[in-house]
Formats: C-alpha cells, structure tokens, sequence
C-alpha cells in the first residue's frame, strides 16, 4: 500500500531543485553566446569565376587585394595586431592594405577562417603566377632550367608598374575577374624561399615569395620592402595580400 508519506513531495526540495536547473541552463546557455558563430558578412568577394589551374583543379581568388577596411575588422576584433591606415586622400574600402609582414598575413588568415567557417589561404608562388599570366607582360627567357622553376624567370622582368598605391581595380582585370594582379602591390604567397625539397619546415622559413610585376623573395618579418631584401629585378612598391580558396565561398 502506498502510503501519504511515500508519496509527499517536499516543497524546498522541489523549488531548490528547479532552481538548480535553472541555473545550469543559464550557465549553458551563457556559456553558447560566449561562441561566436561564423558570420557570412566578413566574407570576401571573389572574382566573377575560378582559375582553372593546369592540373584542371579550381582556384577560387578574391576580386581584390585585402582592403583597409577589411584589414580593420581583424584589428577591431584584437585578431590583428599591426595597425593600417589610408591617407587622408584614400577611401580605405577601397584602398589595399600594405606594409604587411608575412607574420601580419598569417594572423588575418587565422581570423578570416575563424570569422567565416571558410577555408581561405595565400595562393603558392606557382599559382600566383598563373593567375597573372594573362595580365603581365610577356617575361622574357627562362633563366631556369627545371621546368617547376620556370615562374621564376619573372626574377628579370624590368619595373614597368606604377609604384603608387592607387585605388583597387585601377590596373587591369583578368579574365576570370581578378583585378590589379599587374598593380603597385605584391602579394603575399605561401611559397618558402628555401623551398619544401631543401627540407625546410615552413614554419621556420625565414623568406616567402610575393607576387607582382615579377615574383620576387621577401623576409617573413619586412613590412616595408624598401628596406628588406629581394631578389633580382624592381623592388616591391608595397607588400599586401589576396586570399584563394579550393572551394567555392
């Protein structure tokens, strides 16, 4: 026989139990608005269609180099620590951002992936290359004789760019939609100087190859190519990045 007191359910007990519960579900649910989700809004635009790289693999590239504004939203977010500015003549939604070390470049991507969900990375020196392929002038013969060193013969190409910063899409635009690939901004690869065959660990390459008007070797911590070492041909005007993507954004 069930007895009333089997069946007495004791008040306290039950409102310090709700309130319990209560209380983990806030700490939860605090706890999921502590998780940033990714936000669409941070994306890049791409240019109008991918470059069909030789392998008949895709390469999804950003319209533009990485803006002012954009560089400032990693800034803003405490992701980026080096500060960029546009002059005061220079809308900075539309102006490159430059004086960036290789150090810099890898904290936007850290923040870029973070902030989208999206897997964005610096193109390698190869692909660089043939992304500008159709826009550079014609380099003249090949001062290397493996032919998956070939892109390198750009090291001869004589400065013919503007070395001013100008607004994005002031140079030309591929086919694809890439705009400025021939403009006063190198880009930032992930190539190591050393190269992957010499056994370095990329982690630990003290140079990178950035693209422009001929590809060329820089420090991982120059920030201003004026003042860092290069190899043959023009110095770089200004050091800035582009993002790429093996899948569609």
């Amino acid at each position: 026989m069930t007895t009333a007191a089997a069946t007495h359910i004791d008040p306290l007990k039950t409102a310090l139990g709700f309130a319990a519960l209560g209380l983990l579900a806030a700490v939860i649910a605090g706890g999921a608005l502590l998780q940033r989700a990714p936000d669409p809004i941070f994306l890049p635009v791409m240019a109008d269609r991918p470059v069909m790289l030789p392998n008949g693999r895709a390469l999804y590239v950003q319209r533009h180099e990485v803006t002012v504004t954009e560089w400032a939203r990693c800034v803003a977010q405490d992701a980026c620590a080096q500060v960029v500015r546009a002059r005061a003549d220079q809308d900075p939604a539309t102006t490159p951002a430059t004086g960036l070390s290789y150090i810099d470049v890898q904290d936007y991507l850290a923040w870029i992936n973070d902030a989208t969900g999206h897997a964005f990375r610096l193109p390698t020196a190869g692909e660089w290359t043939i992304m500008a392929a159709s826009v550079l002038p014609d380099e003249p013969d090949p001062i290397f004789t493996d032919p998956s060193l070939t892109w390198a013969s750009a090291y001869l190409t004589e400065g013919t760019a503007p070395r001013a910063l100008k607004p994005q899409g002031s140079f030309t635009t591929s086919p694809e939609g890439i705009a400025d690939l021939d403009g006063s901004v190198w880009e930032w690869t992930q190539e190591c100087y050393a190269g992957a065959s010499d056994g370095t660990d990329p982690s630990r390459c003290p140079a990178f190859f950035v693209g422009g008007e001929h590809v060329a070797a820089m420090s991982y911590l120059v920030r201003d190519p004026a003042r860092g070492g290069c190899a043959v041909g023009t110095p770089p005007a200004h050091l800035g990045m582009r993002l790429v993507s093996d899948s569609p954004v």
